[in-house]
């Protein structure tokens, strides 16, 4: 299943080169509980057919009611849904909130379609962009992406930030990578594999096993500045070597397995053989996972994947 912001822009680029007029829908911002972050895409033609979400539903019935109304003419426009009680009520919007969304009303032409290319490529490659939008003119420019929100309202000006989904990495097959690779994958991440063992090929279900070691796929290049990678096996031949390379990668995320214990021993074999700094070591999770107590593969899967969210999403442990 590829990712929802990938099926958007190849359902945008498809439909622009088709001739068609498209609707792109980002989430700027979301106030109170929403189901779906800023950044979220939904791409629409004016006959209603749709790829995306804005919201889990509700939203995106009211946007497409406004687009058989003829609501959106401008090249671009904010809206607001779930602004009064009665409106949040009527969109069954959670615990009152409401979404700030970025509606742009783009025509079928060669600039478009080079600007939804470079999208695309963006989202299957190693660096993130931002998107610049003019909301008195609908002019579009991207730059590279430095750092900061997902999305933000300047005035008359709108930047979204846009890059590779998340990549999560596991680093050798055992009975919690199993479980954390269910759980990425019904997260919408895009989820790797390696392992060199012969037992261990074919046994994730769903997800295919590289047979290769994690460190070789890494140094060839397989982490980007949205990948996670995890090694989770207790094999220093295997967790080890992926640490190594991973700290001279630009992962967000990187994490091993083990108690306090375990990760100290870890990090003095990382300076004495691999040769790693403290700035390095530093940046791996050890122990891996938010503090839930976990015991089971189950439990401990879950605290892996809800920290490598936690850091993704900018979330320092002491605001959770």
């Amino acid at each position: 299943m590829q990712p929802l912001d990938l099926q958007v822009i190849e359902q945008a680029l498809e439909w622009a080169g088709d001739g068609h007029p498209v609707w792109l829908c980002t989430v700027l911002s979301t106030y109170g509980s929403a189901p779906r972050s800023p950044g979220a895409m939904l791409v629409a033609r004016g006959d209603g057919a749709h790829v995306g979400s804005l919201s889990g539903g509700c939203v995106e019935e009211e946007f497409l009611e406004g687009l058989a109304r003829d609501d959106f003419p401008a090249p671009a426009q904010v809206v607001r849904y779930g602004q009064s009680e009665d409106e949040r009520q009527r969109l069954q919007l959670p615990c009152g909130g409401s979404l700030l969304v970025l509606v742009e009303r783009r025509a079928p032409g060669a600039d478009w379609i080079d600007h939804l290319t470079t999208l695309r490529y963006t989202l299957l490659g190693q660096h993130r962009r931002v998107r610049h939008i003019d909301l008195t003119d609908g002019a579009l420019t991207l730059t590279p992406d430095h750092g900061g929100e997902a999305a933000r309202l300047l005035g008359e000006r709108v930047e979204i930030r846009i890059g590779p989904v998340l990549r999560l990495l596991l680093a050798g097959v055992s009975p919690v990578a199993r479980v954390c690779a269910g759980f990425a994958v019904e997260l919408g991440c895009e989820v790797i594999v390696c392992d060199p063992r012969d037992d261990k090929q074919g046994a994730l279900a769903g997800v295919r096993v590289r047979p290769v070691m994690p460190s070789a796929f890494i140094a060839e290049g397989g982490c980007h500045e949205t990948t996670a990678v995890v090694a989770l096996t207790h094999d220093p031949r295997i967790d080890d070597l992926a640490l190594m390379e991973a700290v001279r990668t630009p992962a967000f995320y990187i994490g091993a397995m083990g108690s306090q214990r375990t990760s100290e021993r870890r990090a003095e074999r990382l300076r004495r053989v691999g040769g790693l700094d403290d700035d390095q070591i530093g940046r791996i999770h050890m122990p891996i996972g938010l503090n839930l107590g976990s015991k089971t593969p189950a439990e401990i899967a879950l605290a892996v994947m809800a920290d490598v969210l936690r850091v993704y999403r900018g979330k320092r442990r002491d605001a959770l």
